[in-house]
């Protein structure tokens, strides 16, 4: 992005202040840092120490978050979405409320003019998603779903390796997800109806990848339950084995485990998120790290929308994928067997 491209500041604006949405505050502090132009105008949450700027909240991934998340002077503080929706300041809007509120309020955002980042899952219900496919698509702004695998700086390498036959044809891909049932949310992970269960919530990230790689299976087979999964996805013409596992039924204190093993015609791409080298490269009898950028995939989602809107560029991830995705999910959840 040239100076005169991210010269413009971007008023952003944050629905929700848990773990999720202080994450994305993270994101946008450091994409201007990184000279991505945007700054923080406005917030909205029900909770009043959080609109003034206090961190309290913990997830998966060390996000880095400040005590302190902004200085309540310099940021308009919201109860009501509606008002950030109206406040001429703000650009674009990152909604990170529950689930089942993620449709009303990005399509209220796209109506008032806002360009979107709509947290994952943006549904649980594929006919959900279309809803707002259908409001995004009649819209002059962008809104893009919070699919922040696409954007892992390991998992772009290894979609361009797929993609650009780099070492040969892909074999096999397996993906691990793995974890324990999230305790932030104030109870809202306890109800399956709401969230989708990790099928929905966490094993969707694979899932995702899996479609944005390898493009839809021809055929998907579903063991377990929604809580813990894996699906064999069938391509007739593709790899012969894809797999993916998620789940989020581990006792209580153990470790969140990310992983990918893809066998490719010339060399193994291992990939491990509790290792200190987390992407590793078997090639001519070699083990060796591979190094990519230090960034996380909620900075790498930031910046893409920040540049999109900036250049007018296309968007990597789409409502209309989103879609697609929750109808594969709503296959994977009919091989379960699961209502």
């Amino acid at each position: 992005m040239s100076d005169a491209e991210s010269s413009r500041e971007l008023g952003v604006g944050i629905v929700g202040l848990g773990f999720m949405g202080q994450t994305h505050l993270g994101a946008y502090q450091r994409a201007a840092e990184a000279g991505f132009g945007n700054k923080l105008v406005a917030v909205c949450d029900a909770d009043p120490e959080r609109r003034a700027g206090k961190a309290a909240a913990a997830g998966n991934f060390d996000t880095d978050a400040a005590e302190d998340l902004f200085d309540p002077a310099e940021v308009k503080g919201y109860e009501d979405p509606a008002e950030l929706f109206a406040d001429s300041a703000v650009d674009v809007v990152s909604i990170c409320t529950p689930t089942d509120s993620h449709v009303d309020l990005a399509i209220a955002a796209l109506k008032a003019g806002k360009h979107v980042l709509v947290e994952k899952p943006v549904a649980v219900s594929a006919d959900e998603v279309r809803r707002l496919a259908a409001v995004d698509a009649e819209t002059d702004t962008l809104c893009m779903p919070a699919m922040c695998m696409r954007f892992w700086p390991a998992w772009a390498w290894l979609c361009e390796r797929v993609r650009e036959g780099t070492y040969g044809a892909v074999r096999s891909a397996a993906f691990q997800r793995l974890g324990t049932r999230p305790g932030w949310g104030g109870g809202f992970y306890e109800d399956d109806s709401r969230t989708g269960g990790a099928l929905v919530d966490l094993h969707i990230h694979d899932a995702d990848f899996v479609r944005w790689v390898f493009g839809a299976p021809d055929e998907l087979r579903s063991t377990g339950t929604t809580a813990h999964l894996t699906t064999l996805y069938r391509y007739l013409d593709g790899p012969a084995h894809v797999v993916a596992e998620g789940g989020w039924d581990h006792t209580p204190g153990s470790p969140f485990k990310m992983r990918y093993v893809v066998i490719f015609d010339e060399a193994t791409a291992d990939f491990d998120l509790g290792r200190e080298d987390q992407l590793m490269l078997a090639k001519d009898g070699e083990f060796e790290a591979v190094s990519v950028d230090e960034i996380n995939g909620y900075d790498g989602e930031v910046r893409h929308l920040l540049g999109a809107i900036a250049n007018g560029t296309s968007l990597e991830a789409t409502v209309e994928q989103a879609a697609g995705l929750a109808e594969m999910l709503e296959q994977e959840r009919e091989a379960l067997g699961a209502t």
